[in-house]
């Protein structure tokens, strides 16, 4: 990497303008570390925080991620209860099974066992379905076939959210580069070997095309459920295409999670984008947090600071693909990226940001 020498003004927010709710991260299985994750939120202007795979346990590891199948109940008990309002939590239900095993061998079964964990888990205070992105990748019936999101087989699982009213986050897709050779010409190079499990260059696994097509029809096929698609729905090298897939679906919806790498090096038209499509996005970061990791998002958001240094996927700042812009969003449309679109988009939020408000903490 190059040194730059280039002079430039930092205005780095210390707090975000207006409350934030971070509506796409993880505990990434570190109850020990709410007490301090806490401390982080106060000391930024974070009102509330959602672990969206709250009965499942994530951690880095492997050049990756983990995950393995936990107890929604130590969430609520060591996360919730400790810290009232400040946090609330997705299920994934039972879609939280081994890659190395079938998802189901009896999907009819399968689906019943989903639904009905789906229905506990909301009854108990979980306000929306989780899918990874190994649903269309990695997941496999019990004859050896990839089990893809349009499945229709599936599809009492989408119908139960939207009959209970909870959204669906759903993650198809990564960046472009994921699924190409890891080359040195590779735009995504050293990310993919920092962690090689991201990679699906191989033909085993489906293009890109093909899984946002099958999501897209998924979407269309159930118009009374509201789906939630992270990293810009997963395009974030194609805005147009995002847009149009918002136009043709109001039930979707949009962060820009781990995303501001992409959006930062084509500042202009990310900043239209998000100005046209400002009811239509909420803030997320998916990454473990740090006072740094909010202030970069804060001044990506709210400033036309230039040239700056994103965090990597992980959160951390020692590797970077890119320099970004800032977008210096207005403050309307701040507001409503930072808590208004969540708060409307959450079943209970509202009052938990009522309560956090009255107290002074945002």
């Amino acid at each position: 990497m190059t040194t730059s020498y280039l002079v430039r003004e930092d205005h780095t927010p210390l707090r975000a303008r207006y409350p934030v709710i971070d509506a796409h991260n993880h505990l990434w299985a570190a109850w020990e570390t709410v007490d301090n994750l806490v401390e982080v939120m106060d000391a930024v202007g974070v009102a509330c925080y959602c672990d969206l795979t709250a009965n499942v346990r994530l951690q880095w590891a492997g050049g990756g991620y983990l995950f393995e199948q936990g107890d929604i109940d130590e969430f609520f008990n060591n996360t919730v209860a400790c810290h009232p309002h400040r946090f609330y939590g997705f299920t994934m239900a039972a879609l939280a099974r081994p890659t190395t095993e079938p998802l189901f061998t009896n999907a009819a079964a399968f689906v019943e066992e989903t639904v009905a964990m789906l229905e506990d888990h909301v009854a108990r205070g979980a306000r929306g379905l989780k899918v990874l992105k190994e649903l269309g990748l990695h997941y496999r019936d019990g004859d050896g076939n990839l089990v893809r999101v349009d499945d229709e087989r599936l599809a009492p699982i989408w119908d139960a959210a939207g009959r209970l009213g909870v959204p669906v986050l759903i993650h198809q897709g990564d960046p472009s580069g994921f699924f190409e050779p890891v080359t040195a010409d590779n735009e995504h190079n050293e990310s993919l070997q920092k962690y090689p499990s991201w990679s699906f260059a191989d033909p085993k696994f489906p293009r890109k095309s093909e899984l946002l097509e099958r999501r897209n029809r998924m979407i269309g096929q159930h118009p009374n459920t509201t789906f939630l698609l992270p990293h810009m729905a997963n395009c974030a090298e194609d805005l147009a295409s995002v847009g149009r897939l918002l136009d043709d679906n109001p039930n979707v919806f949009i962060d820009f999670s781990a995303r501001c790498d992409e959006l930062g090096r084509q500042p202009y038209s990310a900043r239209e984008f998000l100005v046209h499509y400002q009811d239509r996005t909420y803030f997320g970061s998916d990454m473990p947090a740090s006072v740094e990791m909010y202030r970069f998002y804060f001044r990506f958001l709210e400033t036309f600071d230039e040239y700056l240094i994103p965090p990597d996927y992980d959160g951390t700042f020692g590797l970077h693909r890119w320099r970004v812009h800032g977008l210096g969003l207005p403050d309307d449309v701040l507001r409503k990226i930072y808590f208004e679109n969540a708060l409307k988009l959450i079943p209970g939020l509202q009052d938990d940001y009522d309560a956090v408000s009255m107290k002074g903490v945002v």
